[in-house]
């Protein structure tokens, strides 16, 4: 499955790298166990954004390449890499068309970007990159909207503002992905989860949606600044004076690129 709507996280980049939670540390320790994230392994990590998941393997010791579309975010995200002390190669590219040479890599990761591709072409993609015996993980992130919480309201409040968006009402499981990579001849699929809560001030969760899809990423300048004031007033009217806990699920699978 591809999104028809097909947003520009660099017009967000500030707000993304500020207010996005990346993916939890606790999702390499679950990743060791397949044999990925290991030191001196080489891994591509697709649609990288600012390098969230890409940080987490090196962190881990992998030598890591990141590919993205979106020059802006690779600028954040090398100031991330330096604060956190790790050097990761960035360049622009897609996950489709990445011009890295063939059987380079021992991982290829995508990191809360898999709707946006071209899931044939990706997945072959990923075939010709990875060496025999190469892996391919591809995890989500995912806020949880369950009946009455603010995930819940802010959702409606973004489908009022962008009819378009229709990624609401997730669950942060994506079974269609394990079709993509069966399709693409990999095998030893297994799936794995787990959840927990994210903590933001208000106006962090206001920069938080801003950052999303279907609102700054897709909509025009005015209609955020809009969109962000009637958010303030959602939060202060039935929200009020709370750190606010979201919800997230972390999901991932894993697949191998066998004989």
């Amino acid at each position: 499955m591809r999104m028809d709507l097909q947003p520009d996280f660099g017009l967000t980049a500030q707000d993304y790298i500020r207010h996005r939670a990346g993916f939890p540390s606790e999702l390499i320790n679950r990743l060791k166990p397949y044999g990925i994230g290991l030191p001196g392994q080489a891994v591509l990590d697709l649609g990288t954004g600012t390098g969230s998941l890409a940080r987490l393997l090196a962190l881990a010791g992998a030598t890591v390449t990141g590919i993205d579309p979106a020059a802006p975010l690779l600028d954040q995200a090398r100031e991330l890499d330096r604060a956190a002390g790790v050097q990761i190669e960035y360049r622009v590219g897609t996950a489709e068309s990445t011009n890295c040479p063939d059987q380079a890599f021992d991982v290829v990761s995508a990191g809360q970007c898999w709707h946006w591709f071209d899931a044939p072409r990706a997945t072959a993609e990923i075939w010709r990159l990875l060496r025999l015996g190469g892996q391919v993980v591809i995890a989500h992130f995912d806020w949880l909207p369950l009946p009455g919480n603010v995930v819940s309201a802010t959702e409606e409040l973004i489908t009022a503002f962008n009819p378009t968006w229709t990624m609401g009402g997730g669950t942060g499981l994506y079974p269609r992905w394990l079709t993509d990579l069966a399709c693409a001849g990999f095998t030893g699929i297994e799936t794995f989860s787990f959840d927990l809560d994210v903590r933001y001030t208000p106006e962090a969760w206001i920069g938080r949606i801003r950052a999303s899809a279907g609102v700054g990423a897709s909509l025009p300048p005015e209609q955020v600044t809009e969109f962000s004031e009637r958010l303030g007033k959602v939060l202060r009217d039935s929200f009020s004076g709370q750190m606010l806990k979201i919800p997230h699920r972390t999901w991932a699978v894993r697949a191998i690129k066998s004989d």
